[in-house]
This record gives structure tokens, C-alpha cells and sequence, in this order.
């Protein structure tokens, strides 16, 4: 592991308005380290990163790149400086429209130097490179916009690692990303490392930072509250300086369910697939945990009309439910948080109250006209409830942390009353607080519906739910009731061990 620092911040500082986003933040990435950064969300992770990567400037405080003044005024001249950002935001790094191959060239065909000619052979052959490297497994000529969200997130890291960075920045790259997917990723970052690269992760997965930190810096309020660096690393230190307070893992109170309200049977969603059976009851909270691609999205969409199941029967409250479309499932009172805010959750030119209410207008009306008092009055009791950090209930979406932006995605479906409210991926891209905050108001307001998690972490099942079960190969394998989980059983249920029968 190399000492030198290759790049190196000093007192950054950046405002908006009146409001100090960073306080003089001096942070030194070294070669063949990979640098984790921990932080809340609106700690301040972003506007540095966004500043580092030439997305802002800044008002006070230096940069240096392998000694010289770094101060880049475009992403273009941070890249061909040598810092290249793969931004949370997986549609920031390719251009949907265009094929694979052409967004894995698709900056030394713009760049300076691009060649005059276009030439398809070329760009396919340094594809291929490039491809290779990583071990993408993908069809070059498939158009991006037509991938799943996983391979969408591998391009855009393959076209980053195209450039050959001297620092290279991860914004959470696992978190639409398969375990064998991030497994790649990994072996791929533990080969920069011993090329020299000075990496810059950014993550809440306590997985993701076991397996890669080499050292640790917190962030809290727009300054940095703790390094670690001493081995072994101090995992609770680094939390609890992200926090600024100590974290209890206290074990939930695990409920045993009440009345069934949702009983699914021998329920089929995908060609080949083994039959699933559940249960949910009034006041329950389940998880259902697996990797990515095991069909936990595809079971969220069937109980809420976006797909329909290829054989089984469902009852919901006792009665036949077969939702034709998302607006019958909401009349039954089947509510879903989306995977993917950015392209399935909110609206960005909506406030915090547009983005609420937007569902239940027919609710909200009377003789077709948007009562506007009540609009007001759920989008603040919402935003008292999950403790949404913003300045009123008119604040734009964009201006939000993405730990806000998901907790109004959350408020949204919590304002009305649901039978049964499924929450696909609800933590996703979310800090630990907001995370615990989320998951608290869940089980408070548990009452009354079935509440069903699908999630991919086990620690945000094992935190939030009464019961877990596990998915692989699109059915049910495990169930567990979350007191003394055999841990060793569900991981291997969830490695895709064999078949477990679940009621």
C-alpha cells in the first residue's frame, strides 16, 4: 500500500446562499489506498465530490493533484486531469440512447484528439478492451436504455475505467448491483489499487466497506469528524463519528402476525419458476431479502398490477385480488414505494407537498378541485412524522439530500391508509440515520396493513422486520422469524441453497 498523497484537499469551503455546505474540509487520498467516505445524508459527501469533479466551484480552500494546483471548471478537464466520478446517479454516466460500445469510447470520440471519422470496427474492437477489463459480460451493440438498471450501473463504471484514472471516485457503485456484479467491481478496484490508483469510495454498506477500506473518513455537517486508519479499522468509531451519537443495535420487538391480510398460494411470476406461498398479517413487518435478479422486484409489481403472475390465486382481506392496473391495486389499498426514485419515485419540478399528494388528487378534490389546506396540512404532518429535514413543504425536490428525497417517497404512501404497504429497496442510496428513521415510523405505524420490505442488505432486514424471507430463483426458499436468526442457514439461502418451504 503506497503513502504518497496524490491528491490532496485543504480547507474547502462552499456556500448556498446563506448556508455553509462545507466548513473547511481537508481530506489527502493516497496511491494504492482506497479512501471510504462515510457521512449522513446532507453531510456535505456530494458538494465535495461535485467540487472535486468540477461539477461546482468553490469559495475558499486548495486542491492539489500529484502536487500541482488542481481547480477544474468542467467535469471534462477534472477527467483529462486524471480524476474521473462515477455519480450515484447512474444516468450521469451514460447516454442511454446510444449502444454499449459507444458509451464505452464515447470520450476519445468527443475528446480532444477524437478521430474526424467514425469508425465502427474501432470503437467495437476498444470497447472490447475496455469491456474485458472489467469482465462485462454485456452485448456491446444492445442500446443502454434497454438494459436492466444493474448493467446500466456497469457501463457507466467501465466507461470511468476507460480513462485510466489517477484518482478515481465511487459514489455507492454497489447499490443496483448484483453480488456477483459487485464481486467484479471489487477484483477490478483491488487491481487499481496495486496499479497505484488513490481511490475515493463512497458508501453506507458496512459490506461494501469491510471488504474494500484500507481507511475510513467520517463527515458530519460539512467538516470531517474523524479519520481511521489504525488496523483493524474502528468500524463503530467511524459510524458513530458520522452520527455524532452512539448507535444502540438493539433487537426489534419481533410481533407475531394478527388477522392474515394477504394470503398469496402456489403463485407463479416467472417461466420455470417454483411456486410461492405467503402470508401477511395485520401489524406485520416482512422482509424479503435476496440478491439482485431473484425477483423480488417482479413479486412487488405483481401484487401491485404492473405485472400479471403466470398461475396461483391472492386474497386480500379475505377476498379475490387480481389488480388489472396500478390504480385498481391503490383502490384495494396495495401502496408501493418504487424502486429507483430517480426514475420511478419522485418528480423533480414538484415540491416536497406536490410530490405527496400526487396519487391521491381524486382524494384530495372536491367537485374536481385540489383542496388545497389539505394538500398542506398531510404534507407537514408527513414531514413532522418521518423527520424530513427541509425548510417547508414547498421546497423543491432537487434541493434535498437523497435521505430526504426518499423519505418523502415514503411520506407519500404513508399519508393514506394501506391494507398492505410494500416498500421495494426503501433504503437504498440512504445513510444509516435515515435508514433507522424510516424503518421506526414503519413499524410504529404498522397497524391496520401488512407491511412488506423487499431488500437486498440483511442488516436493514434483520433492523426492521418481524419476520425475513428469502428469495432465489424467483420463489420463496427460507423463512425465518427474527429471533436468534441462524445466520449461517440464511446466507446460504440466500447463495441459493436448497429449497426451503414457506408458509
Amino acid at each position: 500500500m503506497g503513502n504518497d498523497a496524490v491528491f490532496r484537499v485543504d480547507g474547502l469551503r462552499k456556500s448556498f446562499g446563506l448556508i455553509e455546505v462545507l466548513g473547511g474540509v481537508s481530506i489527502e487520498l493516497h496511491a494504492g489506498e482506497i479512501t471510504v467516505l462515510m457521512g449522513a445524508n446532507g453531510a456535505g459527501k456530494s458538494t465535495l465530490v461535485k467540487i472535486i469533479s468540477g461539477v461546482y466551484d468553490h469559495a475558499g480552500g486548495t486542491m492539489h493533484l500529484a502536487g500541482d494546483n488542481f481547480a477544474p471548471n468542467t467535469p471534462a478537464e477534472a477527467i483529462r486531469a486524471g480524476v474521473v466520478t462515477v455519480h450515484q446517479n447512474i444516468n450521469d454516466g451514460v447516454v442511454a440512447d446510444l449502444d454499449v460500445a459507444t458509451n464505452l469510447t464515447l470520450d476519445r470520440l468527443s475528446g480532444k484528439g477524437a478521430p474526424l471519422l467514425f469508425n465502427p470496427g474501432r470503437v467495437r474492437r476498444e470497447a472490447r478492451a475496455v469491456a474485458d477489463r472489467l469482465g462485462l459480460a454485456i452485448d456491446l451493440r444492445a442500446r443502454v436504455s434497454d438494459l436492466s438498471l444493474a448493467d446500466r450501473q456497469m457501463v457507466a463504471i467501465a466507461r470511468a475505467m476507460a480513462h485510466q484514472p489517477k484518482v478515481l471516485i465511487l459514489d455507492e457503485p454497489t447499490s443496483s448491483l448484483s453480488s456477483a456484479e459487485a464481486d467484479r467491481l471489487f477484483a477490478l478496484l483491488d487491481r487499481l489499487r496495486e496499479q497505484g490508483v488513490a481511490i475515493l469510495y463512497i458508501s453506507h454498506r458496512m459490506s461494501d466497506i469491510r471488504r474494500l477500506a484500507d481507511r475510513i473518513v467520517s463527515m458530519r455537517d460539512g467538516v470531517i469528524a474523524g479519520v481511521f486508519d489504525q488496523k483493524p479499522l474502528d468500524y463503530e468509531g467511524a459510524v458513530n463519528a458520522m452520527l455524532g451519537r452512539k448507535i444502540h443495535l438493539d433487537r426489534i420487538e419481533v410481533r407475531n402476525a394478527a388477522k392474515p391480510i394477504l394470503t398469496i398460494d402456489a403463485l407463479r411470476i416467472a417461466p420455470g419458476a417454483r411456486p410461492l406461498s405467503l402470508t401477511l398479517g395485520d401489524g406485520e413487518v416482512v422482509a424479503v431479502t435476496g440478491l439482485v435478479g431473484v425477483g423480488k422486484t417482479a413479486l412487488a409489481e405483481t401484487l401491485f398490477g404492473l405485472r400479471k403472475p403466470l398461475s396461483g390465486t391472492m386474497h386480500l382481506n379475505g377476498r379475490p385480488y387480481a389488480p388489472a392496473s396500478t390504480g385498481e391495486a391503490i383502490a384495494a389499498g396495495v401502496f408501493l414505494v418504487a424502486k429507483d426514485r430517480g426514475e420511478n419515485g419522485i418528480v423533480g419540478g414538484f415540491n416536497i407537498q406536490e410530490n405527496i399528494s400526487l396519487p391521491f388528487h381524486k382524494r384530495m378534490s372536491r367537485f374536481a378541485v385540489l383542496k388545497r389546506g389539505l394538500e398542506r396540512t398531510t404534507a407537514r404532518r408527513q414531514i413532522d412524522e418521518l423527520g424530513i429535514v427541509c425548510r417547508s413543504e414547498k421546497d423543491e425536490m432537487p434541493t434535498l439530500s437523497g435521505g430526504n428525497q426518499q423519505k418523502v417517497m415514503v411520506a407519500r404512501w404513508m399519508a393514506q391508509d394501506a391494507r398492505l404497504f410494500i416498500l421495494d429497496e426503501p433504503f437504498q442510496g440512504v445513510d444509516i440515520s435515515a435508514r433507522r428513521d424510516i424503518a421506526a415510523k414503519l413499524r410504529a405505524s404498522a397497524n391496520g396493513r401488512a407491511t412488506l420490505l423487499f431488500v437486498t442488505e440483511l442488516d436493514e432486514a434483520l433492523e426492521t422486520a418481524d419476520r425475513i424471507l428469502v428469495m432465489s430463483e424467483q420463489t420463496i426458499v427460507g423463512e425465518h422469524r427474527n429471533t436468534d436468526v441462524d445466520l449461517d442457514r440464511l446466507l446460504a439461502e440466500v447463495a441459493g441453497g436448497p429449497l426451503h418451504s414457506a408458509a
